[in-house]
Order: structure tokens, then C-alpha cells, then sequence
């Protein structure tokens, strides 16, 4: 096994074992037959990036230059603990405020103290600063701001994800983001969100080395994760990582297709044409592309429905919805082609095929 930092051998140790808190009320559902008709929706109703019905009312409303429904839609997943969605929500409406930055000013002078825009700002400030050059210069400014959003609710651990993933960008070491890690972990133990930080400050401190690490950290996750954790899907994630550096072959097939059945199991979780998990749909669909198991992957583009997500046909392409029904129409032509010939269903222990798309 390759070694690991100490904050990820240590990792186990660590964790808090809680019950998880109630979530929000659900978002109505459509019915069985509305849910099969989204599944084999035409190319025109393919949606990219589509919010929920709660965040969907927060950015209508954000357009219109008013911050009580985002306050209220995020204030709400703090009430329920509920923090892989406020991770989520907190993004999208970071994402909103880098092209509308008054909303977001005009938050923080009527709520100076309020930790939802205390959590936007902070979350705003790291992603002006990634794409620039002088990157880690601009995120040393940026510590206080993660520092207030972390005072605002010393339960939340987005602020913390925020700050692992501050920590990558300005290049720390191993032992501070130890520190982070174990600041994140004590306020929740299986947060996706603080898991892929972790996973991708693994993978960037590589420099060059090994996807085993990354793995081994994956794969612990999932196991110590329950079965509907988001966690489930990091050993997919990492799946994701080695197949678009083209060095698949680092890690056993075996390992591949166990990590795109823990997704696959948890996908099957998620009712069909969701936009919950549509991001971790979509990656996978991707990831089981790369594996050649068509008959799997088209049944994620059922699941998936409408719901294509910017991640991670964006890697691939200027325009990630365009690359998304390249790779649709490439699912079901090869799935045709394949029933056609008499192929066999199982398709386990596959090559993997070294073209990105």
C-alpha cells in the first residue's frame, strides 16, 4: 500500500459517529410515469446545471436583487443540519454573486454578523482568487473571511471544506491540512464536500507520483461512510481522476469496477431524474464509458433523466451540454450495436480505453 500523509493514515481515528440529523422536507417528487418521460426526455428538455425547486426560488429572487430567500434557504440547512446541501446551495449562490456582487454586498450590509453571507463570502473570495497567477498570494487574504464563516456556526463543516480546499491553493503542508482535516471530520464525519477537497489536496500533492494514494484514502472513506452517503461515490471520483490523467493502469481493473459499483449502488438509491444526484450520475456515467460497461452506463442516462451537469463535461469540452448528448447518443448507439451482436451483459474485467471525451 502506498503511503499516506499522516492526515489521511490517521484519518479513522478521528471520526465522530452520529446519527444523522433530520434534513429538510423533500422537494416534491414527480410520479412513476413523470419520472419515466423525464428519463427518455428529447435533447431540447436536457437541462444543465438545473437547481432544485427551493434553490430555484432563491435565484429568481436573487436576480431581482433581494437576499431573504437565499438567507432563508440557507439558514434552513443549518436549523436540519443538513450540510451536504448547504454545501451545494452555498456554491450555486457563490457562483450567482461573482457576476452580481452587489446581491451579495447588499447581504452583508443588512447582515453583517449573519453566518449564510458570512459562509457566500468566503466561498466567493477563494474562487476570484483560484484562476489567477498570483493565486496563493490572493488566497493568503482570503484566511480571514474563511475564519469568520467558520465563527458563524461552529457546527457547520462547509466552512471547513472551503478552508481545505484554501488550503490546496496556497500549497500547505501535509501537517496544517492535518489540522484542517480533523477540524472537519469532528463536525462531520462523512461530508462529501471535505472529502473531495481532501482527496484532490492528495492528488495535487502527488506531484507526480502515484494514484494509489488517492485510492487507498477513497476506498477507506466509502468503507467507514453509510450505504447512502455521498462518500460512496469517492472511489469513483478518484476512478475519474486516474482515467483522465491516462494512467489507468496503475490500478487494477478489479479496483475500477469496484468503484464504479459502490456509485452504482448508490446511484440506485436516488429515484430516477433527480437533481440531487445528477452530478454524481453523470460522473459516473463518464467513468463507466471509460470502462466500456455500456449496458451500465445506460442505465445511469436513464437515472439521470434531464439533469446533465456542467462536471465533468467540462473537462472535456467548451460546451459541456453539447459534450453531454455526444456522449448519450455514443451510449446508445454502442448498447444497440453491442444487443445487436449477441454481446454478453456482464462487462466486468473490460479494457480501458485510452481516448478521453
Amino acid at each position: 500500500m502506498a503511503l499516506l500523509p499522516p492526515f489521511i493514515r490517521t484519518a479513522r481515528t478521528h471520526l465522530i459517529h452520529v446519527r444523522p440529523a433530520p434534513g429538510l422536507p423533500a422537494t416534491p417528487t414527480a410520479d412513476a410515469a413523470h419520472a419515466a418521460d423525464a428519463a427518455d426526455a428529447a435533447d431540447d428538455d436536457v437541462l444543465l446545471d438545473a437547481p432544485d425547486d427551493r434553490l430555484g426560488r432563491a435565484l429568481v429572487a436573487a436576480a431581482q436583487g433581494e437576499h431573504g430567500p437565499a438567507a432563508a434557504l440557507l439558514a434552513a440547512t443549518r436549523t436540519h443540519a443538513d450540510w451536504e446541501m448547504r454545501d451545494r446551495y452555498a456554491r450555486r449562490l457563490a457562483a450567482f454573486a461573482r457576476s452580481r456582487d452587489e446581491w451579495h454586498e447588499n447581504w452583508r450590509t443588512a447582515a453583517p454578523q449573519d453566518p449564510d453571507a458570512l459562509l457566500i463570502g468566503a466561498q466567493l473570495a477563494v474562487e476570484r482568487a483560484w484562476p489567477s497567477p498570483a493565486r496563493a498570494e490572493l488566497l493568503r487574504e482570503v484566511g480571514p473571511l474563511i475564519t469568520a464563516a467558520a465563527h458563524g456556526d461552529v457546527r457547520d463543516p462547509v466552512p471547513w471544506r472551503i478552508a481545505l480546499d484554501h488550503a490546496r491553493g496556497s500549497n500547505a503542508g501535509h501537517t496544517y491540512f492535518g489540522e484542517l482535516w480533523e477540524a472537519a471530520v469532528r463536525r462531520a464525519p462523512h461530508h462529501y464536500g471535505c472529502h473531495v477537497a481532501a482527496l484532490r489536496y492528495l492528488a495535487a500533492s502527488r506531484r507526480g507520483g502515484s494514484h494509489l494514494a488517492c485510492f487507498d484514502f477513497a476506498e477507506r472513506a466509502a468503507q467507514d461512510a453509510p450505504a447512502d452517503s455521498l462518500v460512496q461515490a469517492l472511489p469513483a471520483r478518484a476512478t475519474f481522476s486516474c482515467l483522465t490523467d491516462g494512467r489507468a493502469r496503475e490500478i487494477p481493473r478489479v479496483r475500477l469496477d469496484a468503484a464504479a459499483d459502490r456509485a452504482i449502488a448508490l446511484s440506485a438509491r436516488f429515484p430516477a431524474a433527480d437533481p440531487w444526484p445528477a452530478e454524481v450520475r453523470n460522473k459516473l456515467m463518464y467513468v463507466l464509458v471509460r470502462l466500456e460497461r455500456w449496458t451500465d452506463a445506460e442505465e445511469q442516462l436513464r437515472l439521470i433523466g434531464p439533469y446533465a451537469t456542467s462536471f465533468p463535461w467540462d473537462r472535456f469540452a467548451d460546451d459541456p451540454l453539447a459534450r453531454f448528448l455526444e456522449i448519450r447518443a455514443e451510449i446508445r448507439a454502442e448498447v444497440r450495436r453491442r444487443t445487436a451482436s449477441g454481446h454478453p451483459r456482464s462487462e466486468h474485467g473490460g479494457r480501458t480505453r485510452s481516448r478521453d471525451h
